[in-house]
């Protein structure tokens, strides 16, 4: 069970969603209570921008226009036309990642992503759907993208890439967690020195960096989702 840090401008009022009790087993329940949350806020947002499409766009999606524009964009330059088949997972990741990061902004909220499990939740999709992409793509030549350029490495090459890609789970879930934790604990230290006057000019910041560690989270996968499409050399 690891402690969660509660948004300190509002300590007495956060919900005591700690641990429930489910069949007789404790289990923590405040991160998985606040992705619901975020989850359903975008499912609302998304209804709600649905219905309000013109072909003069309004503000709201103008905004929406713009990001996923420019995320598609930056896709297809760096992955080819086939990363538009991949978009909308990696838009998805994005803008959800971003939510569940900046819900820990919000005073009585926590970032989902400041607790370990959720992170590892994540990075494990993205490892069974890049290689799913792959197998899909190359079926059993995919095998080839573990076997190095050249016959006569295969030896050296095969391990080294199967260490390569069972790592990266575990690089996107402590990148991740490490910089939410770590934002957390400095807003919620600050707090506790110079309460107020510390932590509001440190949001704009924090809010950079939140949504930096969302677009990270979507490079690293597009990176590993591109290496999945192409051919093996």
């Amino acid at each position: 069970m690891s402690a969660q840090l509660e948004h300190p401008l509002l300590l007495s009022t956060s919900l005591k969603l700690d641990m429930v009790n489910i069949g007789g087993h404790w289990l923590e329940f405040r991160p998985i209570f606040y992705t619901w949350c975020v989850m359903a806020l975008l499912a609302v947002v998304a209804l709600f921008i649905r219905k309000r499409l013109t072909l003069i766009p309004n503000s709201g999606q103008s905004f929406f226009e713009t990001l996923i524009g420019g995320l598609e964009d930056f896709v297809v330059a760096n992955t080819g036309e086939e990363g538009r088949k991949i978009f909308p997972v990696l838009c998805g990741i994005f803008i959800f990642i971003a939510g569940i990061n900046l819900i820990g902004l919000v005073p009585g909220c926590d970032a989902p992503t400041a607790n370990i499990n959720t992170n590892i939740a994540m990075a494990l999709s993205v490892f069974v759907y890049y290689n799913y992409v792959g197998i899909a793509k190359w079926r059993a030549h995919y095998v080839h993208h573990f076997m190095g350029p050249m016959l006569p490495l295969v030896p050296l090459m095969l391990p080294l890439e199967i260490i390569s890609h069972t790592a990266r789970p575990l690089s996107l879930t402590l990148r991740l967690f490490g910089n939410i934790r770590g934002e957390e604990i400095v807003l919620w230290l600050l707090f506790i020195l110079a309460p107020l006057y510390s932590t509001l000019p440190l949001y704009f910041l924090f809010f950079i960096a939140k949504a930096l560690q969302a677009f990270i989270f979507f490079m690293l996968t597009m990176i590993y989702l591109k290496g999945a499409i192409e051919p093996a050399h």
